[in-house]
């Protein structure tokens, strides 16, 4: 398969993982054809940074959206979040409607655009 028609895909871990928690799903789907992306957010994963070092929900969804701030003009991606990881692909998408191809709420959390973000989280407590 041409590396240029590839759908890549980014997958993201929900809270308390990494993106070593994608390791089987992400190796079916690179094995498939598919172009597989899996970020470590911050303070999550190999990032040896402790939580109370990233203030703002922005800050820890940061490398994601570096991922899609990096993607060529043209290229879309396909956003996978998992759990809390559906708040980072929403906030992903919402700052870059133009490099994603779908967003994908896997047992996720998923806002709605009438109330703020935390409200998701609000209401679990």
């Amino acid at each position: 398969m041409d590396a240029d028609s590839r759908t890549h895909i980014i997958l993201v871990h929900g809270a308390c993982h990494g993106a070593w928690c994608w390791f089987k799903v992400a190796t079916r789907l690179s094995s498939a054809g598919h172009r597989i992306t899996t970020p470590d957010l911050a303070a999550s994963g190999v990032d040896p940074r402790p939580l109370r070092e990233v203030p703002t929900f922005r800050d820890y969804t940061q490398p994601l959206l570096d991922i899609l701030a990096s993607l060529p003009p043209g290229e879309k991606a396909v956003l996978v979040g998992h759990s809390l990881g559906g708040m980072n692909i929403a906030l992903a998408s919402e700052l870059f409607p133009e490099k994603v191809a779908a967003a994908v709420f896997l047992a996720a959390f998923m806002p709605d655009h009438t109330l703020r973000p935390s409200h998701v989280l609000e209401r679990v407590q």
